[in-house]
């Protein structure tokens, strides 16, 4: 049976990621989207072992010190972490599997699968994400402040990455997503001109 591939996708935090993979989920039968572990709390509507499974910190760490993680990551003041074996037991049925993790996991996950399709999802601009992040109505200025801080550095990040998608319309975007999971040749890369007004923004 040949092994399902692998998908790294990162983004900023408010980019559409997850609503993004929501409906590409709903489309491929055969994709797994890796459940990842993680010390922080639920946020509303979040269901343990769906959305992540939620651990404490000394369970976190007898899991990373027994080398069970494919990777793992400090974001802010949480832990995050993805199974080996989850990953590679889906991998080895024929089943293709979705990693949603950010910059420094992917990069600890591409060397062990280096035939990983990597993808990473942007905003339109700096601005947009702000307006996204507060209309969740879910953390604090200072939250806030920290996220996009946070999501600069990340954007930073996104040459290392095969597909680059700027979420701006939310069908364009699916489409290029799409195309990236069932017809890659056909996908087209963001303009330049869209792409350098962004980085310009975090330069």
């Amino acid at each position: 049976m040949p092994q399902g591939t692998l998908y790294i996708v990162s983004a900023p935090s408010g980019a559409g990621k997850t609503s993004l993979l929501k409906v590409i989920r709903s489309e491929l039968a055969n994709l797994k989207v890796a459940v990842s572990h993680t010390t922080r709390d639920p946020r509303p509507g979040e269901v343990n072992g769906e959305h992540y499974h939620f651990v404490p910190k000394q369970e976190f760490d007898k899991i990373e010190e027994n080398g069970d993680f494919l990777e793992h990551a400090r974001v802010f003041d949480n832990f995050y972490g993805t199974s080996k074996q989850a990953v590679s037991g889906q991998l080895d049925i024929g089943n293709s599997v979705v990693l949603e993790i950010d910059w420094q996991g992917a990069q600890q996950a591409r060397k062990i699968y280096p035939q990983a399709t990597t993808i990473f999802i942007l905003p339109p601009s700096v601005k947009e994400l702000e307006n996204r992040l507060r209309a969740r109505g879910q953390d604090s200025d200072e939250v806030i402040q920290a996220r996009m801080d946070q999501a600069q550095r990340e954007i930073s990040h996104y040459h290392e990455y095969q597909y680059l998608i700027i979420n701006d319309d939310l069908n364009e975007a699916m489409q290029a997503l799409t195309n990236v999971f069932l017809r890659p040749e056909k996908f087209l890369p963001p303009s330049r001109d869209k792409l350098n007004r962004l980085l310009s923004e975090i330069s």
